[in-house]
């Protein structure tokens, strides 16, 4: 009875979603990309990497509000990692909803021309860097070392 007031107190504050791309996380299969984007063109890796065996590039949607691009790669049938690709006049728009969306990021960087903020959900990594004085900016969600392995060459 002591935890119960804890309890009903956890239930009731706002959780915050899974690091995903309006539904598509990590874990989800190349036929829930291609639900969610249908105009993903998903193929092999051109090259051989530990990280991802597969792709679906340009996945074009809205993502927290912004038009974006998506890349999503996968293993073994499942997405390892995505990256959404942004216009960064769209850089606070889109930081602002993230932080709505996936709470308080672990690490946060404003700077009058440069926004990064990195969240963590156990092995899963979300970082946004956008360079204000670029044209893009990235979104990148992956498990694990997915960003040094991707591109290795073996």
């Amino acid at each position: 009875m002591k935890l119960l007031p804890g309890l009903l107190l956890a239930l009731a504050l706002p959780a915050h979603a899974a690091l995903d791309a309006e539904g598509v996380g990590i874990g989800a299969s190349e036929g829930d990309v291609k639900k969610q984007y249908p105009s993903a063109y998903c193929r092999p890796l051109e090259w051989s990497s530990q990280a991802a065996d597969r792709r679906c590039d340009d996945g074009r949607g809205r993502f927290a509000g912004v038009n974006v691009r998506i890349t999503f790669y996968l293993r073994k049938g499942a997405v390892e990692a995505f990256d959404v690709r942004f216009a960064t006049r769209e850089g606070h728009r889109l930081a602002a909803a993230l932080l709505e969306r996936y709470g308080k990021p672990a690490t946060e960087l404003r700077q009058p021309k440069h926004i990064r903020l990195e969240w963590r959900q156990g092995a899963v990594r979300a970082v946004l860097d956008a360079p204000l004085d670029k044209r893009q900016g990235s979104l990148l969600v992956a498990r694990g070392d997915f960003e040094d392995e991707i591109y290795k060459v073996r």
